[in-house]
């Protein structure tokens, strides 16, 4: 761990960030953006004809999906911008050297499935899996068959992981979030009524909705209002809003996505409808959102393991980055990418591991060294992994203040 620490602290300033290409299945990709110098220790850049960069040979190959276009592409793009600070930091420092590259999904397992076969097309050794959970369950069947580690930024759902000893997240399960949620609204004594509206044909609401009801039982927490919306193209929330309004809820609890979320805080507003509203991680993102108004996310909560606003060096650092570099603070899906890689940087250096390895033999030295290091990141600190592939670390409860992300605790 001390070696680790000297590891980080010795990193170079982020060289050039890889631009966004096309690729042979229609996606988007990105590679990573440094190159090591033919004499060792320092690296350099060669432009490829897309005006990406990779890595030259004796780096390591790691991959992912993500919806990089569309609806979700708040999520997808944010872990891999942060990724691809990380690898540009560790590729500058001179000793592990990575070649990203990212492939767009679009929110979709069917195409993630065919962004994961161009990834491994491409020779991918070691898998970042997908950002978003139903296709991350796609991609993670892939990569459990074909023996290729995977260490999720993102992707929550308990399916991603199940029955596969080589499928690991650096993000909380769903039902960890629905737990530590209850408990924080209770021991915070946030709300004395509280309402649920959640989405029933999402792996993600729904896993959060169960354990969150399960835990608001166990501690006698009074929910008086549990309603719940199926597709994307559900606009409307005035019944589930009125059935919270009319049985007094004073908190709102809503294990969602920001785009759902942002609909239901502007009709709310319409409605006159001011309870305390309480999110989870993909909650994070709303800010930025094109055409919404951060006004209405005012004293909206959350629970996520990151907090831009943290003042020690490595956040300060990635935070100061990725302004820099993208013109916005980053979320909580770029904080899980950045550390996902060098959590994977850690994890390779510990295990003597080298560029030329298979697939299949970093798979089994990752998953040794997974199951029994402890990595201090960005998104916590003590982070562990036991043998089912999920992370322990503390949640941060966080509130929207002044149109930013102010640290509850």
């Amino acid at each position: 761990m001390k070696k680790f620490t000297c590891f980080l602290i010795a990193l170079a300033m982020v060289m050039s960030l890889a631009a966004c290409g096309g690729s042979s299945n229609g996606g988007s990709s990105t590679g990573g953006s440094t190159t090591p110098a033919a004499s060792g220790g320092s690296t350099a850049t060669e432009p490829a004809p897309d005006g990406s960069t990779e890595a030259a040979a004796g780096a390591f190959k790691i991959g992912g999906t993500g919806p990089l276009t569309g609806g979700a592409a708040i999520y997808g793009n944010a872990a891999k911008n942060g990724a691809q600070i990380a690898v540009d930091e560790i590729n500058a420092a001179g000793g592990i050297q990575f070649d990203l590259r990212y492939e767009d999904d679009t929110h979709d397992a069917e195409k993630a499935v065919n962004a994961y076969n161009a990834l491994k097309d491409w020779g991918m050794q070691i898998s970042l899996g997908s950002v978003t959970s139903k296709p991350c369950e796609a991609t993670s069947t892939e990569t459990y068959a074909d023996r290729i580690f995977a260490l999720t930024p993102s992707a929550s759902s308990t399916a991603v992981i199940e029955g596969k000893d080589n499928q690991f997240q650096m993000c909380f399960t769903d039902p960890n979030q629905g737990t530590a949620s209850a408990q924080y609204i209770a021991e915070q004594n946030l709300g004395t009524k509280i309402a649920i509206i959640w989405k029933n044909d999402d792996v993600y609401s729904k896993g959060i909705h169960d354990t969150f009801i399960d835990e608001a039982n166990a501690r006698g927490m009074a929910v008086v209002s549990d309603t719940t919306f199926a597709d994307g193209n559900d606009t409307d929330f005035s019944v589930q809003l009125s059935d919270a309004q009319k049985n007094g809820a004073d908190l709102v609890f809503l294990p969602m996505y920001y785009q759902p979320a942002s609909l239901i805080f502007a009709q709310a507003n319409a409605m006159g409808y001011a309870p305390k509203w309480f999110g989870v991680d993909g909650m994070d993102g709303i800010l930025t959102m094109e055409g919404f108004d951060p006004a209405l996310a005012e004293g909206v909560m959350l629970l996520t393991p990151f907090n831009a606003d943290a003042t020690d060096a490595k956040t300060a650092n990635f935070v100061q980055k990725y302004q820099d570099a993208f013109g916005e603070i980053p979320n909580q899906f770029a904080a899980d990418g950045y550390d996902c890689v060098y959590a994977y940087a850690q994890a390779l250096q510990a295990a003597g591991a080298t560029p030329d390895m298979t697939a299949e033999q970093l798979n089994d030295l990752m998953i040794a060294q997974f199951t029994s290091m402890t990595f201090d990141g960005i998104t916590g600190t003590s982070m562990t992994w036991d043998a089912s592939g999920a992370v322990s670390k503390s949640p941060k409860g966080m509130i929207i203040q002044n149109g930013a992300y102010v640290g509850m605790d």
